[in-house]
C-alpha cells in the first residue's frame, strides 16, 4: 500500500477472524490509517487484494463495493459527528438512508443505538452539548445504527482521560459480544490493546512489512522480533512487562 511511487508496506498477508478483536499496531506514521482506509473501501491498493470470505473487494464494481460498505460500521478519530443536527439525527441519518422504515421505527431504533452506548435520554443534544467521551459514544451509535457485521475504529481512544478511554474499551467489548461484530481498531494505545485485542498485526515502519500477526499478549511472551518487543513494551524491551487489563 501507497501513494504513487511512495510504497508504505509491501507483502502484507493477514488474516481476520469473525468475530475477532483485531488490533492494528505500529508506531507513527506506519500505515495504520492509510491500511484501514484500505480495508473499508476509501482507498484502493496498490497491489494485491482483500477479501471479506470469498469476495475479493477491490475487484467488484464501484455500486458492489458501496453495497457491501453497509455492512461495515465506522468510528473516526474525531467522532465525525454533523454538527449542526443533534445525536439522534446522526444516528438516525444511516438507517434514513439505507432502510425503508418510517420515522416512528426510525426514532425508536435511534433511542435504542444511543441507550446501548449509555446516552439514553440525549437524543436532542448537540455534539457540542456533551463531552469529549460522550461524541465518541455517539459517534459509536451511529456506527452500529445498522447492525455491521464489522466495525473499524480509529484511534477511538485519542484525546480521551484513562477512565474514559477504559470506558470505551468496555463499551467495544460490549459491543462485539452482544451483536457478534467482527472489530478492526487502529491504534498504538497499548493499555487498549492488551485489554480487548485477540488478534492483530504489528506494521514495522523500518521494513516496511507485517513484521509480526496474532493475538498481541502470545507476541509479548514469545516474538524473538526486537521492534515488535520495543513497541509492546514501551521500550523496555523486555517480554515480561506488567500489563493490567
Amino acid at each position: 500500500m501507497g501513494y504513487g511511487d511512495f510504497i508504505l508496506m509491501r507483502d502484507m498477508d493477514f488474516t481476520v477472524c469473525r468475530g475477532d478483536v483485531f488490533a492494528i499496531m505500529g508506531g507513527s506514521g506506519c500505515g495504520k490509517s492509510t491500511l484501514m482506509r484500505i480495508l473499508v473501501g476509501l482507498k484502493a491498493p496498490n497491489a494485491g487484494s482483500v477479501h471479506y470470505g470469498d469476495i475479493d473487494f477491490w475487484l467488484l464494481t464501484e455500486a458492489e463495493r458501496e453495497h457491501m460498505m453497509q455492512r461495515f460500521g465506522v468510528l473516526y478519530q474525531s467522532g465525525a459527528l454533523w454538527s449542526s443536527m443533534t445525536l439522534a439525527e446522526n444516528v438516525g441519518l444511516p438507517i434514513e438512508l439505507y432502510t425503508d422504515l418510517d420515522r416512528a421505527e426510525i426514532a425508536e431504533m435511534v433511542r435504542f443505538k444511543l441507550s446501548l452506548v449509555g446516552l439514553s435520554g440525549f437524543e436532542d443534544y448537540y455534539p457540542s452539548e456533551i463531552s469529549g467521551g460522550m461524541r465518541k459514544r455517539a459517534g459509536l451509535a451511529r456506527a452500529i445504527a445498522l447492525d455491521p457485521e464489522v466495525l473499524f475504529f480509529d484511534e477511538p481512544s485519542a484525546g480521551l482521560d484513562p477512565v474514559s478511554a477504559k470506558n470505551l474499551d468496555d463499551l467495544i467489548i460490549e459491543i462485539n459480544q452482544s451483536l457478534g461484530a467482527t472489530v478492526i481498531i487502529v491504534t498504538h494505545e497499548l493499555l487498549s490493546i492488551f485489554a480487548i485485542a485477540n488478534n492483530s498485526v504489528f506494521l514495522d515502519s523500518t521494513t516496511r512489512k507485517a513484521a509480526a500477526t496474532g493475538d498481541p499478549k502470545v507476541m509479548l511472551e514469545t516474538s524473538d522480533n526486537p521492534d515488535v518487543i520495543r513497541f509492546l513494551t514501551r521500550g523496555e524491551g523486555t517480554g515480561n512487562l506488567n500489563i493490567r487489563t
